[in-house]
């Protein structure tokens, strides 16, 4: 495959992961939402999906890695580095477009939720505004959960030993079951079993941190949430922002390691 093809397969394929990703968070989140307060299986659900739809769209052109550290592990294997640049560039771009396709699509439901007093404080805010303020002094602001993970409980260790545990499950599920028949990314048959093995994860690791396991589906929403003209949004987190990265991508080395020592 082509480097243009790599680069406009996992741009697209990433922009569908995170629209549709976050854009379950959205629902669940935010006021006026028809499904808010749906709960964590609507957003676990909603996630696998979301990886089902974006590796069926861009498997053809990339081979739907659509993820940093499925491409790092994926180098490893092979030992080929060619391409990394390429596709990382894709998955954040991709992931920036997504994000702000979320942003789009609730539009009206961002500004009632970001200027209520129930959420974001003000005379007459209930416990849900102390929450909030709360939230916001550890750098998060109300919506930051929609467009990027965080920690229920801030413990730099445990937290990225969470996202490094959660990654070393996925990437040796796309190592043992999901690489298509050039090997080098994901396929239809693969692409269903690791939406459900993203499902698992998010039930039953992603309570600690929210479960990036994807640098690109963290990093880019993340920096489009402190770009965007979101009224009373409060912070992006940047302190916490390098374990959703690092994590991840230091779980795809390690299962990659697992992998040629157990597997090949």
């Amino acid at each position: 495959m082509s480097s243009s093809d790599i680069f406009i397969g996992e741009t697209i394929g990433t922009a569908i992961l995170i629209l549709l990703g976050g854009g379950v968070c959205a629902a669940v989140t935010l006021k006026a939402s028809k499904a808010r307060n749906a709960g964590w299986l609507a957003i676990t659900f909603g996630w696998g999906f979301a990886v089902m739809t974006a590796v069926y769209i861009s498997a053809p052109l990339s081979g739907a890695h659509l993820n940093p550290a499925v491409t790092v592990a994926l180098a490893i294997k092979d030992g080929d580095w060619t391409n990394v640049p390429t596709y990382f560039a894709g998955q954040l771009l991709g992931a920036m477009i997504g994000a702000t396709l979320v942003w789009v699509a609730y539009y009206g439901q961002f500004h009632a939720h970001l200027t209520d007093r129930e959420i974001v404080g003000g005379p007459g805010a209930q416990a849900t505004a102390t929450k909030a303020v709360e939230a916001q002094e550890k750098g998060a602001g109300p919506v930051l959960g929609v467009f990027s993970t965080g920690p229920e409980i801030r413990n730099a260790i445990q937290n990225l030993a969470t996202e490094i545990i959660g990654t070393i499950v996925l990437i040796l599920a796309v190592l043992t079951e999901g690489l298509n028949d050039k090997g080098n990314g994901l396929g239809v048959i693969g692409g269903l079993i690791t939406a459900f093995v993203v499902v698992s994860i998010g039930l039953s690791l992603g309570g600690p941190t929210g479960y990036a396991i994807n640098p690109a589906r963290d990093l880019g929403p993340r920096i489009v949430h402190a770009l965007l003209p979101l009224p009373n949004k409060g912070g992006s987190d940047w302190s916490y922002a390098w374990i959703p990265v690092a994590g991840p991508l230091i779980g795809g080395a390690i299962a990659a390691g697992i992998y040629n020592v157990a597997f090949a």
